[in-house]
């Protein structure tokens, strides 16, 4: 079901909104409306805009709470005011502490940098200083593809003016220095960099071999992380006596700026007698939370809250929140999936959740794979919290109901009696009982379009609709007809049959002018020519008359999936040896399996797809907008 909403007007001076929030506002479940939308046609109406002026401090909060061992709640409460004065001489306290944290943490970056550039270089056992003493060789630092190091090294074993140092490698690269002597440094500089050789600039400031530099920089960068350690435990030491304070100054705080982000929501208005502005907050609630809220301001002089119902004169949409009962609650994905009810349309949950578990069973009737999907589907639900395999435990359930009418148990077709028929000694029995089942839940859908045409005051779709009124008796006409054929009844007099079949369809043709002649919507043709619009309304009454064969038809996948199901365990038992008397029961299990995974997902999608395109089509449109409460609309 669709829970009740009612729209609050909430109204106060501005500055006491933070106070309104925190004290009432807090403790319920509200859907915020942008107030301006309804009302920028007003002079004295404006947005609610004002700088937050707690931000700075809670971001100083922030900082102060990574030095608090256990950070946790607290019972002290502070005010905003206070709240900002702790926040402020504890961080002053600790500017010092911060800033020689902040230098060392850039040493730290600076030399890790440092180390990343010299690290390939390690395997070069040479002082960098006696290298920079060459007076007629040239050097160069780099790094080069694997691939073309090959290639290279054929190069420089043929030319003798080159020599390449290998350093260091990996899967990659290789890297290394190359020496030319000054006189064809050009010449060679050119062959390196035809085989892409990238060159890389060492340190200036290194005297040493790199792997010395390295040890070294290793060596301080651990003093440097000691050090920033100690600068912690001393920050730790100073925060340590005012912990409660700053605990409940950050939650004040933090509880201040999510509040802010309400005012976006709000418009702001100057009572020109008094001088004061105040603020205006709309919001959709549910009933009960709304006189909840009104008992509690009840004697609040600085609060004003009027109660709206929802209605046609309201601008605003009521958002639709879906209230089941915990069994019905993972069959609300597929609702969601296909869109949420409009507020006063039918909420399908129910529906949904009975026809697609009955259909499920009906098309994978076996009391063994049931039981396995009914006691799976709960085990993950519960630990995982996962919605489809609540539907899938639900659904186990009619498996496992259809697998004992079936006589049906893990393939085996003898061990248990069946209580009703086998499929496949009834195969034109069951698709016929298939068939008509479909026309009985398509009956079904035409009802349920007509509930909701009656709530949505759309008293055109009401009577000529395809799905309406008009629909309801050609197609119930004709699958009585059928019906009475199948039995060996009578049929009634053509004459009647004509009647009942010809007028609703010419109903529905021309649905469009008697709808607006019954709705008073001005010219009951639509503009153009009037030709056209009968040619028109001919081809959508074959489409009718066509949709209502076919979407009938289309429940025969029913039957055939239950066929399906039988042939391809009895297929299982066949490769297994079932008839010999000695099945491998390997091939049984991993059959099993197999056809459990396999057709439980096609039949899975099957039976969504019939949910959707044969029977949501008719009854239910799902363009309802869904009710996020203020706080999960900050965490989005």
């Amino acid at each position: 079901m669709i829970e009740k909403m009612k729209l609050l007007h909430i109204t106060g001076p501005k500055n006491d909104i933070d106070r309104v929030v925190k004290l009432y506002l807090n403790k319920y479940d509200i859907h915020f409306e942008n107030a301006m939308t309804s009302l920028n046609n007003l002079k004295n109406v404006r947005p609610f805009v004002e700088t937050n002026l707690y931000k700075e401090a809670a971001q100083k909060g922030e900082e102060l709470k990574q030095y608090l061992e256990v950070p946790r709640k607290t019972d002290l409460e502070v005010t905003a005011e206070q709240a900002q004065e702790i926040i402020f001489a504890a961080h002053e306290q600790l500017a010092d502490v911060v800033q020689q944290q902040e230098e060392v943490q850039e040493k730290l970056r600076e030399l890790k940098e440092w180390m990343a550039e010299i690290a390939p270089f390690i395997g070069l056992d040479f002082e960098l200083c006696k290298l920079r003493d060459f007076h007629f060789i040239d050097y160069q630092f780099g790094k080069i593809k694997v691939e073309n190091y090959h290639k290279l090294e054929q190069y420089v074993f043929h030319n003798p003016y080159t020599l390449f140092y290998e350093c260091n490698n990996d899967s990659e690269y290789v890297w290394g220095v190359y020496f030319v002597p000054h006189t064809h440094l050009v010449e060679i500089e050119a062959v390196y960099a035809s085989f892409h050789f990238e060159a890389i600039q060492v340190p200036d400031d290194l005297e040493d071999t790199p792997r010395q530099a390295f040890e070294q920089a290793k060596e301080l960068l651990q003093n440097h992380q000691q050090r920033l350690e100690s600068l912690k435990m001393q920050a730790v030491e100073l925060v340590k006596d005012k912990e409660q304070e700053i605990l409940a100054a950050c939650e004040c705080l933090e509880s201040y700026c999510d509040n802010f982000e309400i005012r976006k929501y709000a418009a702001c208005t100057s009572a020109r007698e008094e001088g004061i502005e105040h603020y205006i907050l709309y919001g959709w609630m549910a009933r009960q939370d709304a006189e909840k809220l009104q008992r509690e301001i009840a004697m609040d002089e600085n609060i004003n809250c009027v109660e709206e119902e929802p209605g046609n004169g309201l601008e605003s949409k009521p958002p639709t929140r879906l209230k089941n009962p915990k069994i019905l609650k993972p069959f609300e994905m597929f609702v969601e999936m296909y869109g949420l009810p409009g507020y006063n349309e039918m909420d399908p949950t129910l529906f949904i959740a009975l026809t697609y578990t009955f259909m499920f069973g009906v098309m994978f009737g076996d009391v063994g794979q049931g039981a396995c999907l009914l006691v799976g589907g709960i085990l993950l639900y519960r630990m995982k919290n996962m919605r489809l395999a609540g539907i899938v435990g639900v659904a186990g359930v009619w498996s496992v109901i259809f697998g004992f009418l079936y006589g049906s148990f893990f393939g085996f077709e003898e061990v248990i009696p069946a209580l009703w028929m086998k499929p496949m000694d009834n195969i034109m029995t069951t698709l016929m009982l298939a068939i008509g089942f479909g026309g009985v839940l398509i009956l079904v859908a035409m009802a349920l379009n007509m509930v909701n045409a009656v709530r949505a005051k759309e008293y055109g779709r009401l009577l000529f609709n395809q799905s309406g009124l008009a629909g309801l008796i050609c197609y119930g006409f004709v699958f009585l007809c059928v019906l009475l054929f199948a039995t060996g009844h009578g049929l009634p007099a053509t004459v009647l049959i004509g009647i009942a079949v010809g007028v609703p369809l010419i109903v529905i043709l021309l649905k469009e002018p008697l709808s607006r002649l019954i709705e008073k919507k001005g010219n009951v043709f639509p503009e153009g020519s009037k030709v056209m619009f009968f040619v028109e309304a001919l081809v959508e009454g074959f489409d009718v008359v066509l949709s209502y064969a076919t979407n009938t038809i289309s429940f025969v996948r029913v039957g055939a999936f239950a066929l399906s199901h039988a042939g391809m365990m009895g297929v299982v038992m066949t490769l297994a040896g079932l008839e010999k008397g000695s099945p491998n029961w390997v091939i049984i299990i991993l059959g099993n399996a197999l056809v459990a995974g396999l057709e439980g997902l096609v039949v899975g999608i099957q039976v969504l797809r019939l949910e959707y395109y044969e029977m949501f089509s008719r009854f239910y449109t799902g363009d309802g907008k869904p009710f996020i409460p203020f706080r999960k609309q900050e965490e989005r």
